[in-house]
């Protein structure tokens, strides 16, 4: 009977057990990861197409709760080891997961699309393309993706007013204008908006920057001729489920960022907003004007992922833009907006994006991609009054299709830009208003030739027609050649166009007391471009080392320059009668070693010219703003235990020619510019959160440029005032030379020395 009753027991707790168990729908997922070195100390841990995720402990041990049964894509990450991806079957009370890291000794392998607008790892790329990640920009904190490019190599972000602080940015030495930017792959930033559209985007949101050097018109069109920038938004998918980044500066700017991703049954999005604040009125130089413009600026960006053909993915995101800034004499308010009372340069920004990209067939790689955007600008610049509109409205339709050893890529674009403005830019020969419209359709084929398994070639033809222009060819060749496992060597040329907008582009026709002067109809730019570019990447045993070295040549012929040295009282812009060039080398160094030091390391020497043959013998005349040699550079050191980190950020500038005036008194080039920032953070890992506290000095050598302006007692340039007499003329005492005031003499920063701290919290 006993054993009756024993046996009764155990059947009675198997099927309690057994319907406890058939009836249990979740569980969780244990797991433990491994490197070379030892456990994987704070990697992160993500399911694909969920907002859930953790961080592993100090023996690499990770554990995520009441997971729902089903089949799931775990990737693990961390800094310096490759990202592992495993699927598993989730469907007991405990699934346990063992993976191990290998160490990433190069970044050949990352993913990038801008070189031939499709998914290819770096390493099979035949167009060269700099990837910089989030974690690069973090070492020195800025408030912007405009200030956070100081840090790549050969691009530099080139103030053009020292009141407004408006600029744009470089490649080689090349203009702003010269740059495209995109966003998603979409040329969503361009003409009025080339100053500030690079403002505002939440870092939060950005995954990666690519940067590609040389002509790229064949695949993007008018502007890319020196180059493109393509800022990558992260993936709500894997995104984390909060981020928020806080920082102040001891001078009084605040910046927030804050993302959140959200997912609605197959739906995931991905929500910025950002938040600049400077209200602070410093004069450190004492010329009686803001040192930086006071800015108000708030930014909201959505991107929405959904699932259309078999599982493919659209995606849509918008960006909402505010911006209130202004910079002048110290004493100036508001209300004084466009009086000749106290001098002053208010901008008043408005602008609206839509971005999009959708497949349009689930056997085929056809997709379909579209952009708008809406950007206005209310401004006075002393009393010089700035109003511009524009919208630029983008479609294209792309069809990739790999058949044996070709890849074909065909694109269908069309471009809209309407602008309008107040300036002599968008006058009838009447002096009437007249609107600019620009209706830019166009066709692309491109073919990528792998020919052996260590030669590939690509070649590209893009025909568009302006409606005001004409037709323009632009042609592209590439090769690549795989010289070992790990070293690539690449060969790029193409043409380049680019019909200008004057106003829109150089704000330095619009601030100060000089006079434009457009001397014939302007051309359209036309340009041939080389580059030379090799990739290796070294090991050793306590470490590796990649190698980025490139030599670029581009031929300009029609290009258009303001003349600031003819006449001080104007600014002269003119299509030249001979050629320009711009021509250097650049090396990168990227290294890492096991004692958890990173040394970054950069160097451009470059040489920028035109060459004017409208008289009886050429003259070469210099590039203003671009330096001979410019370097950037960081030194990283982190502690074993992976809680503390310090960053040394360099950035220097060699001299470069300055838009002086005739007989000026401020030197004719630069001087050499340092600039060095010092950060230290703390790193607190907990099981769902990630929290790090930062906190440095920016500009640790207190680096100030001396007279960005001249003239600022007088910058109405007052007749019968300090240095005019009554009829307007220059004073032969106070003013024998007959300057005017002028803000275009920019080499390096009016703020010195500065504080900050902030907060980091990431939630997975």
């Amino acid at each position: 009977m006993k054993e009756i009753r024993f046996w009764a027991v155990v059947v009675w707790c198997i099927c309690l057990y057994g319907s406890s168990a058939w009836s249990q729908t979740s569980g969780d997922i244990v797991g433990k990861i491994s490197q070379p070195q030892g456990p994987a100390a704070f990697a992160n841990i993500t399911l694909a197409g969920t907002t859930l995720g953790t961080v592993t402990d100090e023996n690499g041990r990770f554990r995520l709760s009441n997971i729902p049964f089903g089949r799931y894509d775990l990737t693990v990450s961390a800094i310096g080891f490759k990202t592992v991806t495993v699927t598993f079957q989730h469907n007991q009370p405990e699934t346990s997961v063992t993976l191990s890291q290998e160490e990433d000794v190069s970044s050949l392998d990352e993913v990038v699309i801008t070189g031939t607008m499709k998914e290819v790892s770096k390493m099979e790329s035949p167009i060269p393309v700099e990837v910089y990640a989030p974690s690069l920009f973090k070492k020195n904190p800025t408030p912007n993706i405009y200030e956070a490019l100081n840090m790549v190599n050969g691009v530099q972000p080139q103030m053009s007013c020292n009141v407004c602080n408006t600029g744009s940015i470089q490649i080689n030495g090349l203009e702003g204008p010269y740059t495209m930017i995109l966003i998603d792959g979409m040329p969503i930033v361009s003409s009025l908006s080339t100053v500030y559209g690079l403002s505002g985007i939440p870092n939060s949101m950005v995954k990666r920057i690519e940067v590609v050097k040389g002509p790229a018109s064949t695949l993007y069109g008018s502007e890319a001729v020196g180059g493109l920038i393509n800022v990558i938004t992260r993936d709500p998918s894997q995104a984390s489920r909060w981020q928020i980044d806080t920082y102040g500066t001891s001078v009084g700017e605040f910046n927030l960022d804050v993302s959140g991703a959200f997912k609605m049954q197959r739906v995931t999005s991905l929500l910025g907003i950002n938040h600049f604040r400077y209200n602070e009125r410093r004069d450190i130089n004492q010329d009686n004007f803001t040192d930086v413009t006071l800015q108000n600026r708030i930014s909201v960006f959505n991107k929405w992922n959904f699932p259309v053909f078999s599982g493919k993915m659209a995606s849509l995101a918008g960006r909402i833009f505010y911006e209130d800034r202004w910079g002048g004499e110290i004493s100036w308010e508001k209300n004084l907006r466009g009086s000749d009372q106290v001098y002053g340069e208010s901008i008043f920004t408005n602008r609206y994006e839509l971005i999009g990209t959708s497949p349009l067939s689930a056997r085929e790689d056809l997709s379909f991609d579209f952009s708008y955007n809406y950007h206005h600008q209310n401004s006075y610049y002393g009393t010089t009054f700035y109003l511009a509109s524009q919208h630029v409205g983008f479609a294209q339709i792309r069809w990739n299709k790999a058949y044996g050893d070709h890849d074909l890529l065909i694109g269908l674009p069309y471009r809209y830009i309407f602008y309008n403005d107040n300036t002599p830019g968008t006058a009838n020969e009447d002096g009437t208003n007249a609107s600019a419209i620009t209706h830019l359709p166009g066709i692309f084929v491109q073919d990528e030739w792998k020919i052996t398994e260590a030669f590939t070639l690509l070649g590209g033809l893009r025909y568009d027609y302006n409606n005001i222009h004409g037709s323009i060819l632009t042609p592209r060749i590439s090769t690549k050649i795989k010289t070992s496992e790990k070293g690539v060597i690449r060969l790029t040329g193409g043409r380049g166009f680019r019909v200008v907008n004057l106003f829109t582009e150089d704000h330095a026709a619009l601030s100060g007391a000089r006079q434009v002067e457009i001397v014939n109809t302007l051309k359209p730019e036309n340009s041939w471009n080389g580059n030379l570019n090799y990739t290796q990447t070294l090991t050793f045993s306590s470490g590796f080392v990649n190698l980025d070295a490139a030599a670029f040549y581009t031929y300009f012929t029609n290009k258009i320059v303001g003349d600031f040295l003819t006449d001080p009282n104007k600014i002269i812009y003119d299509n030249i009668d001979g050629y320009a060039v711009s021509r250097g080398i650049t090396l990168n160094a990227d290294a890492s070693f096991e004692n958890g030091i990173k040394v970054i390391a950069g160097g451009t020497w470059m040489d920028v010219f035109q060459v004017d043959q409208s008289g009886e013998s050429s003259e070469k005349v210099p590039q203003l703003l671009a330096p001979r040699f410019s370097g950037t550079g960081s030194v990283s050191y982190e502690l074993p235990n992976r809680k503390w980190m310090f960053d040394l950020t360099a950035r220097v500038n060699g001299p470069m020619f300055m838009p002086v005036l005739p007989n000026d008194f401020r030197d004719e080039k630069s001087p050499w510019v340092p600039l060095l920032n010092l950060q230290i953070s703390h790193h607190i890992h907990t099981s769902k959160a990630h929290w790090e506290i930062y906190g440095g000095v920016k500009n640790l050598l207190n680096f100030i440029q001396r007279n960005p302006l001249l003239h600022p007692d007088d910058p109405f340039d007052r007749a019968g005032g300090k240095y005019f007499d009554n009829d307007g003329n220059p004073r032969p005492d106070t003013n024998p030379n007959g300057y005017t005031f002028d803000v275009a003499y920019s080499y390096a920063p009016v703020q010195g020395l500065r504080g900050f701290l902030g907060v980091r919290y990431t939630l997975h």
